[in-house]
């Protein structure tokens, strides 16, 4: 059932404060925002009376709190039942492998079938660090990117987790497939990254933007492409697929940073021809956050957790095998 408190306005000092405000600084479990869609949707009465956000407060008002059960209550996403691929679970956190072609969190012209939609669903409780638009979610992942995303079940985990992404203390391995045959094997990558003005979408390097690192190694070469495994130890957005593009050699279908299909021109009829076929077939671009690190909110043990490789991503590079030089 759900709790109901009280507060009865008695201080000289609270008359004339904002309803909102007085409650945002007293009840620290929730948000603002929180707060003001309890309001909003009557959870949160004045005299037995629904009022606004911004009402202020006068001498004996009786202010009633109908807490809420769960997180559901405090979202204002929509609940969507979906299959998630959930590979640990405990009262803290949760591990989730993610499909390519899932948006983390709603945004402009995504407001539902998110990743955030399905585990408000599935969840009764999740972080509400982020706001209400991004319950749980600790960090994130581009759409087309699949593989592992961590999800925070209550705030004090949610601010552990942050705090450890911050100091880098996470460690992540990514695959991906790459156009062209590297000429350094392994290496690392520091380029400062920040938006691109000309196209707010997209990100590139710049001398003024933010310190970005990622380390690098060759796992499989192909005819023209090449599987490597990164290691970001910054978390930039684009970090990995902008870092690739600009040495020569942008990820496998990734048509914003020149991955895409126009890159199958230029080559023997043959071979464009072969490799638009297996793009389209592909339907996303090459990158997978396969392995997950870090120290476990609670019990401070390091956990560590991998995915498997898409069937997509086995099929593709099954297809650039039977590729041979013509």
């Amino acid at each position: 059932m759900n709790n109901i408190d009280k507060i009865k306005i008695s201080s000289k000092l609270d008359i004339g404060i904002r309803l909102d405000h007085f409650l945002t600084k007293n009840l620290t479990e929730y948000s603002r925002s929180q707060i003001q869609l309890l309001i909003r949707s009557g959870k949160i009465l004045v005299n037995n009376k629904n009022y606004k956000t911004g009402y202020a407060l006068e001498s004996n008002d009786i202010i009633s709190i109908l807490h809420p059960e769960g997180q559901k209550e405090l979202s204002d996403i929509n609940p969507e039942p979906m299959n998630l691929d959930i590979l640990y679970e405990d009262e803290d956190i949760a591990v989730i492998n993610k499909p390519s072609g899932m948006v983390v969190h709603p945004g402009k012209g995504n407001k539902s079938k998110t990743l955030a939609n399905g585990i408000v669903h599935h969840f009764n409780h999740l972080s509400n660090v982020n706001g209400l638009s991004r319950p749980g979610i600790v960090h994130r992942l581009d759409k087309d990117t699949s593989g592992l995303i961590l999800i925070a079940k209550n705030n004090s985990a949610h601010n552990m987790l942050s705090e450890q992404f911050k100091n880098r203390k996470v460690k992540k391995e990514y695959y991906a497939l790459t156009w062209g045959i590297w000429k350094e094997k392994e290496g690392k990558i520091d380029k400062p990254l920040q938006r691109d003005r000309k196209d707010p979408t997209r990100f590139c390097i710049s001398l003024n933007g933010k310190q970005s690192t990622t380390k690098f190694q060759v796992h499989k070469e192909f005819q023209h492409c090449s599987l490597i495994k990164f290691f970001p130890k910054t978390g930039r957005t684009h970090q990995i697929r902008v870092h690739s593009a600009n040495l020569g050699h942008p990820i496998f279908g990734d048509e914003k940073y020149g991955g895409g299909l126009s890159k199958t021109k230029g080559f023997i009829n043959e071979y464009s021809i072969a490799y638009h076929k297996l793009m389209l077939n592909f339907g996303r671009h090459g990158l997978h956050a396969k392995k997950l690190e870090f120290l476990h909110p609670r019990t401070k043990l390091i956990i560590n957790f991998e995915s498997i490789i898409p069937d997509e991503f086995i099929k593709l590079s099954k297809g650039l095998d039977t590729l041979v030089e013509y």
